[in-house]
């Protein structure tokens, strides 16, 4: 009997919400918790129920959810949206471009000298070389992405 009392106080106890606490310390950093502590804030929340469900999308806001639950936009701002989006992606590419002819450089030139002990330690050599090679193909891996995302 008094397991059964236990379970429907635990069971009524979490019907009921916590109390939140907000703790700002001497350097500002601001906490948040469930414990009290000295010198913190209870926070009024509202109740979880006069929330919009995840099943109305925002519908309940007065305005029909788009697909996703995304709010729609004019065709304008749309279009304003991609021309910029596509000139931010035309200047990365130029960038990577760049980027990409100077790691081919360096490549070169890494191949073409042997430094220091590289002469006696092969080793140090090679792995020098590759990682030059390496930044060429993530150079070359970029470019592509960002072609392909510019259609191109």
């Amino acid at each position: 009997m008094k397991t059964l009392a236990l379970i429907l106080l635990l069971a009524c106890g979490g019907a009921q919400a916590a109390t939140i606490y907000k703790y700002v310390d001497a350097n500002g950093n601001v906490t948040y918790t469930n414990v009290p502590i000295r010198g913190a804030q209870p926070i009024k929340l509202s109740p979880l129920s006069s929330y919009p469900s995840r099943r109305d999308n925002g519908a309940s806001a007065g305005k029909p959810a788009a697909s996703g639950g995304y709010p729609n936009v004019d065709a304008d701002t749309q279009k304003q949206r991609d021309s910029g989006r596509k000139k931010i992606l035309e200047q990365e590419l130029a960038n990577e471009v760049k980027a990409l002819e100077a790691a081919k450089k360096a490549l070169a030139d890494g191949k073409a000298t042997r430094l220091g002990d590289e002469a006696r330690n092969y080793q140090k050599y090679l792995d020098r070389v590759q990682k030059l090679q390496d930044e060429v193909t993530d150079r070359q891996k970029n470019v592509e992405a960002l072609k392909r995302e510019l259609g191109m």
